[in-house]
């Protein structure tokens, strides 16, 4: 009897850490529906923790043809002209671009190439963010952050914005 209450605990203590690893794995996850500056859906991206970052799978529609920065900035709001996005998500204090030699800002990503249809699909890992609530560079930081596409691409190199030009489009990131 003792050996079916102890073999009984230990199946019901499996199936409650089962539990709680399965809703874990759905706080891993988030979304960003993206916006123009005249309030129009632009398209949605997913995020989904992997094991070295975040991935994000882009859906993108009506936005120019041309390349164009693609960044994670440090405050969850999208109010055109999207300045309200604040900054590069930088919770290291990093320089600027993908060529720092220092390493860059946790939201520096490639830029996007739009063909001339306007629609885009793509998939890209970030490896300097991440969807744990406990982590230092959190995407689920109190003021939130966002995801902003800018009018001409990034250089890369240019402290502290990559000369991006303005902003076209923003996606506040949801779990």
């Amino acid at each position: 009897m003792r050996f079916r209450t102890v073999c009984a605990t230990a199946i019901v203590s499996c199936l409650a850490f089962a539990g709680a690893m399965a809703g874990e794995a759905k706080a891993q996850t988030a979304k960003a529906q993206m916006k123009n500056a005249e309030g129009a859906d632009v398209g949605n991206v997913d995020l989904v923790a992997v094991s070295d970052g975040v991935l994000l799978k882009v859906a993108l529609k009506g936005l120019p043809p041309g390349g164009h920065a693609f960044h994670v900035h440090a405050v969850g709001k999208c109010e055109p002209p999207f300045n309200s996005a604040g900054g590069h998500f930088n919770p290291q204090s990093k320089k600027h671009g993908m060529m720092a030699a220092d390493g860059h800002h946790a939201g520096d990503m490639p830029n996007l190439d739009i063909p001339a249809s306007g629609e885009l699909k793509l998939e890209v890992v970030n490896n300097a963010v991440s969807l744990d609530k406990a982590a230092a560079n959190s995407l689920f930081k109190p003021e939130g952050t966002a995801l902003v596409i800018h009018a001409t691409v990034d250089d890369y190199k240019t402290d502290p914005t990559g000369n991006a030009g303005g902003r076209i489009a923003c996606g506040v990131i949801q779990p």
